[in-house]
This record gives C-alpha cells, structure tokens and sequence, in this order.
C-alpha cells in the first residue's frame, strides 16, 4: 500500500521536494540557533577557503567538511523535532536519540576544525 502523501511524479515531484527542502532550510534558519551559526561560521569559512593559497582539492575538502557540518546540524535537529513531536515526557530512548544526534555534531564540528588545521599547518 503507497503512502497518500507519493502521488507526484516527474517534475511535478522535483519541484514540490525543492519546496519542501526550502521549507526545512527556513526552518532551520528560523528556529535553531546552532544552525543560524553554523550558517554564519560556512558566510566566514568558505569565502576565506577560495582566498587560502591550497589546491584545488584541498579547498574543495575545507568546503565539503563546512557544508557537512550544516547537513549534520539539520539532521540532528529533525531528530530532536521528531522525538519532541513524539512526546515531551522524559524517556531513557529519547534522551539517547538526542545525545547521539548531538554527538553526531560534536563529531562533525571536530572534523571540521581538525581537516581546517590539517591543511593550514
């Protein structure tokens, strides 16, 4: 049985999950402070990686790891929204999704800084 929300095909489809996502990125920008952050740190970062004097695989990779740190960061907070969507009671489960999501974070940001030094120095 398909879910009454895939009725789209085509283009029709594509165009309707660009506005989904634009939604999700509004969303995010809105309503979550370490996104808006994150966002502020990539407006600084990634100008300064095309400034930096590396190859060009090398300013892909500072790039690709700024960008990854928004993907986890979007990703942590739908897992947040849809715990707290859940219930807001206190349960053992919903802690541990949220700690690993956040976890997932601290994993991503650490990559960040660390590739950023790795190619700096």
């Amino acid at each position: 049985m398909s879910s009454p929300f895939k009725g789209q095909t085509g283009l029709k489809r594509i165009f309707n999950a660009a506005g989904y996502s634009f939604d999700g990125l509004r969303a995010a920008f809105t309503g979550e402070a370490a996104f808006r952050q994150l966002v502020l740190l990539n407006v600084i970062l990634v100008p300064v990686a095309f400034w930096l004097d590396v190859s060009r695989a090398e300013r892909a990779i500072l790039i690709a790891v700024c960008l990854l740190g928004l993907i986890v960061e979007l990703l942590n907070s739908a897992i947040e929204a849809a715990i707290d969507r859940i219930s807001l009671d206190r349960h053992p489960l919903s802690k541990n999704a949220k700690d690993m999501g956040s976890a997932a974070q601290l994993v991503a940001m650490s990559m960040v800084g660390l590739i950023w030094a790795v190619i700096l120095l």
